[in-house]
């Protein structure tokens, strides 16, 4: 019974309600003899299916997180933390805006990092629009509610990407004669920011957290089940996927200093 209501909600909620409308229009179409038209929705629907599954935004995390291991020794005079985003006006418990579910995560790591050895933050987040708050200063927030000292935390608000992070907090560091920062970002996005920050002339030391993957996945019918969440994982992944390539491709080597 358990199995049968699972089956039945992942087919009723995204992304298996649209699988299903996109079997059916296929499906239809074929019986129009619009041969075609209806193979590609089904085509469609089988690649929407496929993203959906666990075994393949596990398997796509995974080649991402390789390699990525948190130090034995943490060891730095600085924590650099890259935003990864907030909700500017959402209500909370000692303001207004919050950090998404993915920056929850890194500053959690941070925090953790920051009470054990007691180095100052350089919080990297700025805003996309300028009518919205810059996302450093929702961390900064958030760092301070957990215990921070207002005076171990340094902010960088302009940037807005992850090349603009590596760029302004560069700056930051070499302003204050940091030269041992610790980088904490999600596992995944690790190896795409260490690539940005070697072009910046800034060698970190890598501390990732949220790891997403799992060595050993195991498979029972429940993973031929679509979820939003593995969706969301899986673009998250494709989106990371593209930009190491597009970093590899175009981003120049930063003149010595």
């Amino acid at each position: 019974m358990f199995l049968f209501k699972k089956i039945i909600s992942s087919f009723l909620l995204p992304p298996g309600s649209f699988i299903v409308v996109l079997f059916g229009a296929g499906i239809w179409f074929i019986s129009r003899r619009q041969r075609p038209c209806g193979l590609f929705a089904i085509a469609v629907g089988m690649l929407l299916w496929g993203m959906s599954l666990a075994p393949v935004s596990n398997y796509l995390m995974k080649g991402l997180e390789s390699g990525v291991t948190i130090p034995a020794r943490i060891h730095g005079d600085v924590i650099i933390l890259l935003g990864g985003g907030a909700n500017d006006d959402t209500r909370d418990l000692t303001g207004t805006g919050s950090p998404s579910d993915e920056m929850m995560s890194r500053l959690v790591t941070a925090v953790r990092v920051q009470r054990r050895t007691g180095l100052p933050v350089i919080v990297s987040g700025g805003a996309i629009r300028k009518t919205d708050t810059p996302e450093s200063m929702i961390v900064k927030r958030f760092l301070q509610d957990l215990g921070i000292p207002p005076g171990k935390i340094i902010l960088e608000d302009k940037s807005r990407d992850t090349g603009e992070n590596a760029r302004y907090v560069a700056e930051v560091c070499a302003r204050n004669g940091f030269r041992n920062p610790l980088l904490v970002t999600s596992a995944y996005h690790m190896k795409r920011s260490l690539l940005i920050f070697q072009r910046n002339r800034l060698a970190v030391t890598p501390l990732p957290a949220n790891f997403r993957s799992v060595e050993h996945l195991e498979f029972t019918p429940y993973t031929l089940l679509p979820a939003i969440s593995n969706l969301a994982v899986t673009a998250a992944a494709l989106h990371e996927y593209i930009g190491l390539a597009y970093y590899r491709l175009t981003l120049p080597v930063a003149d010595s200093p």
